[in-house]
């Protein structure tokens, strides 16, 4: 049977720090007003998933969290992922600029910065996998699709799970009902009473990069989950209790997932 040492939990996405040099590209001289550069810190923040290093904590596993903001480098992106939603962003979900006008990263401040990032983190990963059994990969969504997307306005369900296509699984196809199941057996207290209680597999998302990619170097199964914002945060605040009882269950499933394998 798995033991817990064997799994691997990805948090991509929690942090809303930015290396200095970063933030005074975003910024300017701003990056010295304090009001100001809390401001977009926190709105960095929520832009991110926060909160997703402490959801997706379980005590025994192996963990690797991103230091950095996915607005210095988004590492569930591939290396050469260009687009404005890529590995180096230019504006935020909401479609509004995170740069002055004009400026876009040049090919050295690019390959720079994913020097510096974006590599560091995917050779973590490649060492954290070697002699895993599953890597599980944990978002959040915003309640509704964003500005920036392929489901804006769209409301989104309670638990997200990411296990890949039928065609290209990263997680065992013949597992995927079994996985839901689980899902949704340990987080039926909590989601039961939100807008939309459902664990949906490939919905709004298949696949997340990170498991799509690791899964292919290294053959460990991988699936990304996503759990939605509402149900821990309001109006940008966390709600404690939420948040704890988001974690036990999130315990009872990664456990759950890692005896499928067995």
């Amino acid at each position: 049977m798995p033991r817990t040492g064997e799994l691997l939990i990805v948090t991509p996405h929690p942090s809303g720090q930015l290396p200095a040099d970063v933030l005074r590209d975003m910024l300017g001289d701003d990056a010295f007003d304090t009001p100001r550069r809390e401001a977009f810190l926190r709105r960095l923040f929520l832009d991110g998933d926060p909160y997703t290093d402490l959801l997706f904590s379980v005590p025994g596993a192996r963990h690797a969290q991103a230091p950095w903001s996915r607005f210095a480098a988004d590492l569930n992106r591939d290396r050469d992922d260009r687009d404005d939603n890529g590995v180096l962003k230019v504006m935020g979900f909401d479609r509004a600029p995170l740069y002055p006008a004009g400026w876009t990263p040049g090919e050295a401040t690019r390959e720079t910065r994913l020097r510096r990032i974006w590599d560091p983190f995917d050779a973590q990963l490649s060492t954290e996998l070697r002699g895993a059994a599953l890597m599980i990969v944990g978002h959040s969504m915003a309640p509704t699709g964003p500005a920036l997307g392929n489901d804006t306005g769209t409301p989104r369900p309670a638990i997200c799970l990411m296990p890949g296509t039928p065609a290209q699984p990263t997680f065992p196809h013949a597992l995927w009902s079994e996985l839901q199941r689980a899902c949704q057996d340990a987080f039926a207290p909590i989601i039961d009473a939100s807008p939309d209680p459902r664990v949906t597999i490939g919905e709004p998302w298949a696949t997340d990069t990170l498991s799509r990619t690791h899964r292919e170097r290294s053959g460990v199964p991988a699936f990304g989950i996503e759990f939605n914002a509402s149900l821990y945060l309001q109006g940008g605040q966390p709600i404690d209790p939420a948040i704890r009882a988001l974690n036990a269950a999130f315990g009872v499933f990664a456990h759950a997932a890692l005896n499928l394998l067995r």
